[in-house]
Order: structure tokens, then C-alpha cells, then sequence
């Protein structure tokens, strides 16, 4: 970093370079898009951001939760002109190039359970996933699909299909594809208690079988279950391990695949490699985007050896798996292991037990909740009750973009934190301390 000196706002927000972006985009820019706030980025290095006006912001989205070695890092950067010298694009679903196969024998190396697992490259999270479903479907000759409320997949066709966050990402696209259905996620439903329930570890999947399987839906036409291990969009919601558990044990009953969505909690987000280590989970399938490449557009589909038995020409992707964005993932891979997940574990539970001694001092900090540096308070107008707090979410988002701090929302009341793996202890309490003043603006 350059100096210490930030967040450091010199203008009005935006400033007069930034309306000017602001106006061609309004002109020319899809407005399916959701800005949250008038940020426009000149440059980032490690966890700051400079606007084009020269404001200097904390950045605690890392791009939501893509750029988890940082902003721009030198080893990442270094990779990506090396291989853009030698070349830029050969299409990997018809020719052959090392970095590829170098890249999935890593993966698999990596990846939770058993490694005998072969490699599908996309571009993104929703690619990754519509991969996934297709393998499900085309492996087990089954037709049906179970998702949880709650859950973020991406919004492509089946992707879509398979979320269930916000009816905004559905409104205007039916009918999506057929054949899926959503159910509570860790929710015990014999005595309507979501998550914290010591006593009873019923959840939904109970339900799945006395129920669901009984009445609508029979077990041996369901190809596979998608999950995610923690849910992101939906709140950051961290379920019991025995939620896991029990799913992947009906999974391995019916002959259902288990697959997780790892695109927001895996590459080292949450202090291990991938979030199905914190419950012991050995999927059938996951899928990886966001953080395998610091950036550059890279998605990735893992299976078992003996489930991805699709033939050439049954799925593939021009783009998918490009030297470039290939090269960034080994190189973003290498930072990981060698000290950005152990950073991750320690500042992670650092910032949660600053958040929680901060909900001691302000009400409208209903729960703390996360694992490593993906952590998200829930705010509340009353926490007895549990009322959400709408509005005081969106302001406390807007608030801190105005102080040089940059949040995300996540859920209906929730504010997420997913800053880069190499944020320091004093960039925690920076953020903190602006938090503390918003909060204390807001209750007052």
C-alpha cells in the first residue's frame, strides 16, 4: 500500500469525474444491473479502492468475494502478462494446453473428500452451476432436483430455477425449468426453529423423507440436491454440522447426488480451502467461481470420476478454462496455501469476537454469525422479537460508502463483511470504528 491514509473521501459523493460515468452508464448500461451506491473504481490495490475522483475507500466486498487475494496482487498480476505474452485464447473444449490439466490435477488435489475427480471449466458461478445440473440429470437418468429457500445459484435458466432469494430474480422469466423443488433450509420442522436448536436436529430433511417422499415426490426420480454449505445471498446463514450430515446420509440412502455450491464460501473464504471442511462433507459435485482466480472470469465444475461420464459434445464452453484466467487461479491458489487461509482463520475470528462485543453496545445488532472472513450481522428493531431492520440495513450500507467504507447487504436485514484473505487486524478495526459511528448515528 501507498500509505495508511484511508478511507480518505476529498469530495462529494460521487465526485464530478464520477457523475460523468454515472451519466454515459445510465445512457448506455443494462439497468438489470444492482448498484447499491455510486462507486466508480479507478484502481484497487490490496484492500483499497481509489474512485476516479481520488477518493480512497476500504473495500470490504473484495468484489463480492472474488478478489480474495486482493486487489491487483503482484504474483497474480505477474501471471496473468506472462501468459498473455505467450498466448491469449485456444478454445480448451477443442485443443489442448498444459495450464488447464495442470489446473484441475491442483483442484482435484484440493478439493473436499475423495480427490478421483475430473474438472468442467466455465466462466462464472451460474455457468458452473447449469453444468451441474446438466451432469445430474444426464448421470442418473433422473428428472427431479431439490433446493432450499434461501438459496442464491445465479440467474441463468436453471440456476434460476434452482434459487430461491428474492422473487425479484424470478419476476417476468416463468416458466423456468421444470422439475425442481425448495424446501427449508436447516430448519427444524417439528418445532418451527431455524439453526439454534441444541435439542433437535430434525431439520428439513426429516421432513424430506416422512414427508415430501411420501406424498409428492418419489425418491428414485430425484437426480441430486444442490446446497449451498453456507448460504451467502440468503444472510450468510451458517447451519449445524448435523444439517450437513444428515443430508449427504439421504443423499447416499436414495441414490441421490449431493452436490455444493462452494462459488461464494470456497477458495479459502472461510478459513479452509473450501467450506465442506468445516462439516466433514465429502460432495459428489461442487462448483467453484468467484475466488479461483482473483478476478479474472473463471468457473469450475468438479465431479467424481465415475459421475462425470458424459460423451464429447454433450456440454462444453469456447471460453471456459482460458489460458489467462487458468494461469491467475495457479497463481491465486499458491498465495492461498501459503498464508492467506491461515490469515483468513485468525482475522476472521478476530473480527467476529470486535462484532460481537459491538452488539453488546448497540440494539440494532440482532446476531453475529460467519466463519472466517465471511461474516454478516443481522440487524434488528427489536431483538426480542427479532423485527428486521429494513431500512436501517440499506442506510448503514449507504452511510458507510459516504465514510470510505464499502459493504454489501445479503438477506433481507443482513450486512455482509468478505474483505480480502490479507486484511490486517488494523483494517478490521477500521472498519469497525466507522461501523460503530453509523450505528450510533442510527439509534440516536
Amino acid at each position: 500500500m501507498e500509505n495508511g491514509n484511508y478511507p480518505q473521501i476529498i469530495t462529494s459523493l460521487p465526485g464530478p469525474a464520477a457523475k460523468a460515468v454515472l451519466a454515459k452508464d445510465d445512457r448506455y448500461i443494462s439497468p438489470s444491473y444492482t448498484r447499491g451506491y455510486p462507486l466508480v473504481i479507478d484502481r484497487g490495490e490490496g484492500v483499497v479502492v481509489t474512485d476516479v475522483d481520488g477518493n480512497r475507500f476500504l473495500d470490504f466486498t473484495s468484489g463480492i468475494a472474488v478478489c480474495n487475494t486482493g486487489h491487483s496482487h503482484p504474483k497474480v498480476v505477474e501471471a496473468i502478462i506472462d501468459q498473455a505474452r505467450r498466448f491469449l485464447h485456444m478454445s480448451g473444449t477443442d485443443f489442448y494446453y498444459s495450464v488447464q490439466s495442470e489446473l484441475a490435477e491442483k483442484l482435484a488435489q484440493l478439493s473436499p473428500g475423495q480427490r478421483d475427480r475430473r474438472v468442467f471449466y466455465s466462466n462464472s458461478g451460474a455457468e458452473s452451476v447449469e453444468a451441474a445440473l446438466k451432469l445430474v440429470r444426464y448421470h442418473t437418468k433422473r428428472t427431479r432436483i431439490i433446493s432450499f429457500f434461501g438459496s442464491f445459484h445465479g440467474r441463468t435458466m436453471g440456476a434460476l430455477s434452482l434459487s430461491a432469494s428474492k422473487s425479484i430474480h424470478e419476476k417476468g422469466f416463468a416458466p423456468l425449468v421444470p422439475g425442481i423443488t425448495h424446501v427449508p433450509y436447516a430448519y427444524c420442522y417439528r418445532c418451527s426453529y431455524n439453526l439454534k436448536h441444541p435439542e433437535c436436529d430434525a431439520f428439513c430433511v426429516d421432513w424430506i423423507r416422512e414427508d415430501l417422499f411420501k406424498r409428492t415426490m418419489p425418491p428414485e426420480e430425484v437426480a441430486a440436491i444442490f446446497v449451498e454449505p453456507i448460504q451467502g445471498e440468503g444472510g450468510y446463514v451458517v447451519p449445524p454440522k448435523r444439517f450437513h450430515e444428515k443430508l449427504k446420509q439421504l443423499c447416499n440412502e436414495y441414490g441421490i447426488l449431493y452436490v455444493a455450491d462452494e462459488i461464494q464460501t470456497g477458495m479459502g473464504r472461510t478459513g479452509k480451502m473450501f467450506a465442506c471442511d468445516h462439516f466433514d462433507i465429502d460432495p459428489d459435485i461442487f462448483t467453484l467461481a468467484k475466488g479461483i482466480a482473483s478476478g479474472m472470469p473463471l468457473g469450475a465444475m468438479l465431479a467424481r470420476h465415475d459421475i462425470m461420464d458424459w460423451v464429447p459434445g454433450s456440454h462444453a464452453s469456447t471460453f471456459g478454462g482460458n489460458p489467462v484466467s487458468c494461469r491467475a487461479a495457479l497463481a491465486t491458489i499458491e498465495l492461498l496455501e501459503g498464508s492467506l487461509i491461515a490469515n483468513a482463520a485468525v482475522i476472521g475470528q478476530y473480527f467476529k469476537s470486535r462484532l460481537t462485543e459491538l452488539a453488546r453496545k448497540h440494539r440494532l445488532i440482532g446476531d453475529v454469525r460467519g466463519i472466517g472472513l465471511m461474516v454478516a450481522i443481522e440487524l434488528v428493531t427489536d431483538r426480542d422479537k427479532k423485527t428486521k431492520a429494513i431500512e436501517e440495513r440499506n442506510i448503514v450500507v449507504e452511510s458507510a460508502f459516504q465514510k470510505g467504507l464499502l459493504l454489501l447487504g445479503c438477506g433481507e436485514n443482513a450486512v455482509r463483511f468478505i474483505p480480502a484473505l490479507n486484511v490486517s487486524k488494523e483494517d478490521i478495526d477500521k472498519a469497525l470504528s466507522i461501523l460503530d459511528e453509523i450505528l450510533t448515528e442510527i439509534e440516536e
